[in-house]
């Protein structure tokens, strides 16, 4: 028997720009996950300097960029789910010419051709999701995954050979 989680309804679920939640709340949703110690800063930081920052610095860096706790600050840099008031995920979200490391390196972007010139505040970037493990698995019932067919074994994939 799974273990499944009830869904999580819109009644339940409120989003904020990110300069209205707090900076708790925030540390609270990256926790000591991966996010969490690059804190949406690996296509912002231009290469090198990326290597050579600490964590200290990339916190800072985030920190700043949300400016979370100042609701009339003009710019922030994502936005902040709560679940039944408590911090559920983030999203970082901005205008593309935001992200340095995209804009700097043209092969890494999934928009060739673009006018390298041009930094049209039009087009945006999502470049990182987080869901605090307690929310995981929890999206709504029209877009929680539906249970497989059944299918016969000839039909199924081959197992690769580094598989365990």
């Amino acid at each position: 028997m799974t273990n499944v989680k009830e869904p999580i309804t819109a009644d339940q679920l409120r989003i904020v720009p990110a300069n209205q939640a707090s900076w708790e709340d925030l540390d609270a949703i990256f926790g000591r996950t991966d996010p969490g110690r690059c804190h949406c800063q690996r296509y912002k930081i231009v290469g090198w300097i990326w290597r050579d920052s600490t964590q200290e610095q990339r916190t800072a860096a985030l920190r700043e960029q949300t400016a979370c706790g100042n609701p009339d600050s003009p710019t922030t840099s994502g936005l902040v789910a709560y679940v039944d008031g408590q911090p559920g995920a983030w999203v970082a979200v901005e205008p593309r010419s935001e992200y340095l490391n995209f804009m700097r390196n043209p092969r890494r972007t999934p928009w060739l051709g673009r006018n390298e010139n041009s930094d049209d505040e039009s087009v945006w970037a999502v470049t990182c999701f987080v869901v605090r493990r307690e929310y995981r698995g929890r999206g709504s019932p029209t877009t929680s995954p539906r249970p497989r067919p059944n299918m016969p074994a000839s039909a199924a994939p081959a197992r690769s050979r580094h598989t365990r």
